[in-house]
């Protein structure tokens, strides 16, 4: 379980493609404080630690992506430098500083329109007619594994706002038009829709 508070940014040192297809992080956190078999959020997708150590440009740690993964988020184009929004997992005692994210994709988002506003940055995106419904107007939603608050919705389009310590902490300084965002709903949302179709399948049932 993760916040969607972003607290490193990584960069992908070796892609190594056999079975399934190894990703060597290199990272900011000691990783004498990273147990093997820990959770850890890239760029929004939970992956487990397989392997760790230290080297000349500094500690590393390494994860396996099944090609299931691949194929549904974007790490299936994650490359040598690639820079990954970073997250461990919540701990019992934790500040909760975004909202309850568990790290499962529920599917990708194109970034249609960068616009300046004041200091910040606005972003608008666009995703399936499958996952508007689960997007709404203050509502929350994991963007590459950033907690962020939606400012509007209109049609399969929706918009945030990014502060300038939001950029400058993560991967979205870098980012640009046309760029694929792993998007994961709100829990609490895919909950209340499952409630609301429940109900419907329990009164079509009498």
């Amino acid at each position: 379980m993760f916040t969607g508070i972003i607290t490193d940014i990584g960069t992908i040192a070796k892609v190594t493609k056999s079975g399934d297809t190894r990703f060597d992080v290199l990272t900011a956190y000691d990783t004498d404080t990273i147990d093997m078999g820990a959770s850890i959020a890239h760029s929004g997708v939970c992956l487990t630690v397989i392997e760790k150590g230290k080297g000349a440009d500094g500690d590393w740690f390494a994860v396996e992506a099944s090609k299931e993964t691949l194929d549904v988020t974007s790490a299936g184009a994650w490359q040598e430098g690639t820079k990954l929004n970073l997250e461990r997992a919540l701990k019992m005692g934790d500040e909760l500083g975004g909202h309850i994210v568990s790290g499962h994709v529920d599917g990708l988002a194109e970034i249609i329109a960068i616009t300046p506003e004041g200091d910040s940055q606005r972003y608008t995106f666009k995703t399936s007619a499958a996952l508007m419904p689960f997007i709404a107007p203050k509502g929350s939603v994991t963007l590459d594994g950033t907690s962020l608050t939606v400012n509007e919705v209109e049609g399969l389009t929706f918009g945030v706002n990014l502060i300038p310590h939001t950029q400058d902490v993560t991967t979205w300084g870098l980012s640009k038009v046309g760029d694929i965002i792993n998007l994961e709903i709100d829990v609490l949302a895919r909950y209340v829709a499952r409630l609301k179709q429940a109900e419907q399948e329990l009164g079509d049932a009498k």
